[in-house]
């Protein structure tokens, strides 16, 4: 097999067993719920659910992104001031510039991080696809019956999971002209949300002086690049890989959507349509908002009281406000009672 082979193999086998066993239950779950145990309908359901899963165990790596995205939105005005101050040494200025990701507790890479875990499940799980519907293999907790099952199931009777775009073109001796329609609408589906997520988050949640420099660049460059390589790729994956994938962009995308209302960064056209809400809300409520009514005394407060310099005063005039002594304070007094 080779050195790469098994590295290959040692990578892959918890995958199998992990992904195996979280479409199985969902299987069984479907089966039981008196779906054909067979049928493509209870395994494109169980596809569903295993995303799902996966998706609502990543949410926790979901937040550490957003949070990264924040404050590398944030700190872009520091960026360009680096860039100012050492754009003719491009050493300097990259050591600068990790030193400030590092004292924000940035991670430049970290909006990359979710894409990147999912892929070698997205892998594993076409390679699990590919190889029950071709030889009955058997991976994880897949054995061969229901590996066989997996691989040759179809949905309404006439639509096989296993088979991509691209495979039929050339389905028997005619190509098999529902699962190309199909296909090609998932793989719309999944461009499509791609783009869209990506689009979300640059509109709505990235101030205005996020929307240049490079990080900017970076975000343009894969608001187009990432929905282009998974369309073209996308022809070649099997409907049950399409599956998983689109119902993976969707959850995404309502997530994000989710974050971006409820919690939007600050200086961003999120954030404004947020305040509008709130001040709307609070209007229909007949109570004002408590930053309103809380910001303008705050200010007043921190604000240093001006010191009343004295006026100025001639020589006899403080000589005549000063306090004369009383009489019986006068030392010929003293022996007289």
């Amino acid at each position: 097999m080779g050195f790469i082979g098994d590295i290959g193999h040692f990578i892959a086998t918890p995958l199998y067993y992990a992904i195996s066993a979280v479409l199985l239950f969902w299987h069984k779950l479907f089966t039981l719920l008196g779906l054909d145990r067979d049928g493509g309908l209870a395994w494109a359901l169980a596809i569903v659910g295993l995303t799902l899963t996966i998706r609502a165990a990543l949410i926790p790596l979901f937040v550490k992104q957003i949070k990264s995205s924040r404050n590398m939105q944030l700190i872009q005005p520091k960026v360009k001031e680096l860039q100012k101050k050492y754009g003719h040494d491009r050493e300097r200025l990259a050591q600068e510039t990790m030193n400030l990701y590092r004292e924000s507790g940035t991670n430049p890479f970290a909006s990359c991080l979710p894409i990147l875990l999912q892929m070698p499940i997205f892998f594993t799980l076409f390679r699990l696809l590919d190889q029950a519907a071709k030889k009955g293999t058997a991976h994880g907790f897949l054995d061969e019956d229901l590996a066989r099952s997996f691989g040759q199931s179809q949905i309404f009777g006439s639509l096989p999971i296993k088979e991509s775009f691209w495979g039929a073109r050339t389905w028997g001796d005619d190509p098999n002209a529902l699962v190309m329609v199909v296909a090609l609408v998932l793989v719309l589906a999944m461009t499509a949300t791609t783009f869209i997520t990506q689009r979300q988050l640059m509109s709505k949640n990235m101030p205005a002086d996020a929307l240049t420099g490079p990080y900017a660049q970076q975000q343009k460059m894969l608001l187009y690049v990432l929905p282009v390589t998974f369309g073209l790729g996308g022809v070649a994956f099997p409907i049950g890989v399409l599956l998983y994938w689109t119902t993976s962009n969707l959850w995404t995308m309502g997530q994000q959507f989710y974050v971006i209302r409820n919690n939007p960064a600050p200086g961003t056209p999120a954030f404004a349509e947020k305040v509008a809400r709130d001040r709307a809300k609070a209007a229909k409520h007949g109570t004002p908002l408590e930053a309103e009514v809380t910001a303008t005394p705050e200010v007043e407060e921190r604000r240093p009281a001006q010191r009343q310099q004295p006026k100025r005063t001639t020589k006899s005039q403080r000589k005549q406000a000063s306090p004369k002594p009383a009489a019986s304070d006068s030392p010929n007094d003293g022996g007289k009672q």
